[in-house]
């Protein structure tokens, strides 16, 4: 029999339909009558039949209509909210945030697997588990380790050991022993008390990166997790029940203590809890809706959950992947910018790259010259100042493979730490089951992805402040010779007068937003934790820098592409070609003004899906190929197109 949980005022009601035809009038009254039925003066409702209200679906907020049947707009399970007229909308309820979430709208239960050991998931992984397109499974090497350690642990409190937060309290209370009586309740008490998060919840891309992140730090076998509710927290992520995690409140000291702990309390069975089925539900009815059963803690378990770097780490990795991405497009944006503006190639000559072999330097200046070699690429609009007496650009131009290039170096040296942070234990006291002791140390604190993504931060940055010195370039008559701000009739149009502003507020803001946290420590926990990383808002930050650089990279694509409007009807080399093409599925040509923002949008999702790259990726890849001695193994050019992958053994997709 069919059953919908309705949400009314400040309670949840489970209602089983026996016929779908009947409607969400129905169904709407019958939740009605079982809330007033629970309440000494029926809630106020004098008569249910007299009672107007609203019912939308809680996943996506969508309006029902009264009149429609159950079987038309629901599925079994669904969970709808009810306003009653006259009444706000329950504080309780959280609406879905339309647009941020990739998997509200198109997600699709996956159908491969990735094998979790704790020891070879990548940041690549990560995201990929972030967007929802494989499922978990342990290893059985996996396995036979936790079950160890946790074999330990009950050993422990079998022979009344004083053991730190298993048979004691935590931090200042490290030397109040607690009866074995109270162990289940101190654990859960541990979880309750932290998780003390503020701020708008993680979305749910980010909230399955975490819970997948820990769920690997588990499996590593070091923290005495039992293997039953590591499978109850994998069979949770794999039917994306995830718990309601508050983006901010870890200063990332004994780890991510309150993001981790609101994210095991949903595990529990109590706060709230998202779903694709459900939206934003009490985490008991959500886990029953998908026929899960709250975890139940045992000795130790809550602080195996919550002590680690998953969140500085899991959001670090996001910024990594989005960095790398956004690095190798911004080569191909400036090259198309440089095309527009008529300036040189030769300061992307491989022999003065190699009086300086930087990596990065060397990998961004051969990207340019696969780009705009016009022996390789016949280009109309280069070959139209070939003779002109111009010797030299500007350093927007002229130094993109030194300015990109550190920006690459950065991203793979922060990709590397981010890397190895994902795969190392960092809980505490660790459990060393072949040892037979547990020990206490320091490696939940957040330094190591901290300061790696302040630098990240910093480095990318760079990205966004010469793209914008481009942008200001291609809008300045007098450094184009375009019309101004890119648009006929300028004074009755203003072309990209204000997209360039826009552009020079987010520069602006990522100044303020590189300023390093990881320079700031304030003691907590009565002076036991008294050293701290700052690492959440590292993590964040690095991410919000990341999407600025996107959006401002964006900018400049579209001036760029506007800029070849006014040089046609010459032509630019294939790749670029290419990528102008790209750009004009989405965004039309700019002949008179029009509502900007959409285009940004449009061109910021293009970069997002690394569409620019895929264009331009194979000219590129064909092209290192033919000039294979200029990047030949033992050169000091050398260097790798694809981000450099870790030695570490790859996870096992089925």
């Amino acid at each position: 029999m069919p059953r919908y949980t309705v949400h009314v005022r400040d309670e949840w009601l489970t209602v089983p339909c026996r016929d779908p035809s009947y409607t969400i009038q129905w169904l709407g009254l019958e939740a009605l009558k079982r809330y007033t039925k629970n309440k000494p003066d029926n809630g106020g409702i004098k008569s249910v039949k007299d009672v107007d209200f609203v019912a939308r679906r809680c996943q996506g907020q969508g309006l029902l209509d009264a009149d429609d049947t159950i079987e038309d707009v629901l599925e079994d399970n669904d969970f709808v909210e009810l306003v009653i007229d006259g009444d706000a909308m329950s504080p309780d309820f959280i609406p879905s945030q339309p647009g941020i979430s990739h998997l509200t709208t198109t997600y699709r239960e996956p159908e491969s697997y990735i094998f979790l050991d704790g020891n070879s998931l990548s940041s690549t992984d990560l995201v990929n588990l972030g967007k929802g397109l494989y499922k978990i499974k342990l290893t059985q090497e996996a396995e036979s380790k936790v079950m160890q350690s946790r074999e330990l642990l009950d050993t422990i409190v079998k022979e009344n050991r004083v053991v730190y937060g298993i048979t004691t309290g935590f931090g200042k209370f490290a030397r109040t022993v607690i009866p074995v009586s109270k162990l289940k309740e101190l654990q859960e008490n541990l979880l309750r008390s932290h998780s003390a998060g503020v701020g708008s919840p993680l979305s749910p891309e980010r909230t399955r990166m975490l819970l997948a992140l820990r769920i690997n730090v588990l499996a590593k076998g070091y923290s005495g997790i039992s293997l039953e509710n590591l499978h109850a927290m994998i069979e949770a992520f794999n039917a994306s029940c995830l718990s309601f995690v508050p983006e901010k409140g870890t200063v990332g000291a004994s780890g991510d203590l309150a993001p981790l702990s609101h994210l095991a309390l949903g595990l529990m069975g109590e706060g709230k809890m998202w779903s694709p089925k459900s939206g934003w539900a009490d985490a008991k009815y959500v886990l029953e809706a998908h026929g899960l059963k709250p975890i139940s803690l045992r000795p130790k378990e809550g602080l195996a959950l919550i002590n680690g770097t998953q969140m500085i780490t899991s959001l670090g990795a996001e910024a990594v992947e989005r960095a790398l991405a956004i690095a190798r497009q911004a080569d191909i944006i400036a090259a198309l910018t440089l095309e527009v503006l008529k300036g040189t190639t030769k300061a992307f000559d491989s022999e003065i790259h190699m009086l300086r072999p930087h990596p990065g330097q060397a990998e961004v200046a051969l990207r340019f010259r696969s780009l705009l070699d016009s022996d390789h690429h016949p280009s109309e609009i280069a070959e139209s100042h070939r003779f002109c007496d111009r010797v030299q650009d500007a350093y927007t131009m002229r130094c993109c493979p030194q300015v990109h290039g550190v920006v690459v170096d950065t991203i793979n040296f922060v990709k590397n730490i981010i890397n190895t942070e994902i795969n190392s234990a960092t809980d505490n006291p660790m459990v060393f089951s072949e040892r037979g002791e547990t020990i206490s140390g320091g490696n939940f604190h957040g330094e190591y992805p901290a300061k790696a993504l302040d630098y990240l931060a910093i480095g990318v940055h760079e990205l966004a402040s010469i793209s914008e010195r481009r942008i200001e370039r291609l809008c300045n008559p007098s450094l184009s010779e375009l019309p101004a701000f890119l648009v006929n009739e300028g004074g009755l149009n203003s072309g990209f007068m204000i997209a360039h502003c826009t552009a020079a507020s987010l520069v602006s803001e990522n100044k303020v937003l590189c300023h390093p946290s990881s320079v700031d420590s304030l003691s907590t926990s009565a002076a036991t934790e008294d050293h701290v990383s700052m690492g959440g808002w590292a993590a964040r930050k690095a991410l919000r820098v990341v999407e600025h650089v996107e959006q401002v990279l964006s900018i400049e694509l579209l001036a760029a592409c506007q800029g070849i409007e006014f040089l046609r009807p010459l032509r630019t080399t294939t790749p670029l070609e290419k990528v102008y093409d790209l750009v004009r599925t989405v965004v039309k040509p700019w002949i008179k003004d029009r509502f900007m923002s959409p285009d940004i949008e449009a061109v910021h999702r293009l970069l997002l899906d690394q569409k620019v790259w895929k264009v331009a990726h194979p000219y590129i890849e064909r092209y290192n190929v033919e000039h294979i001695p200029e990047s030949r193994p033992n050169s000091p050019t050398a260097f790798s197109l694809e981000s450099p992958t870790s030695p570490r053994k790859r996870v096992r997709l089925e």
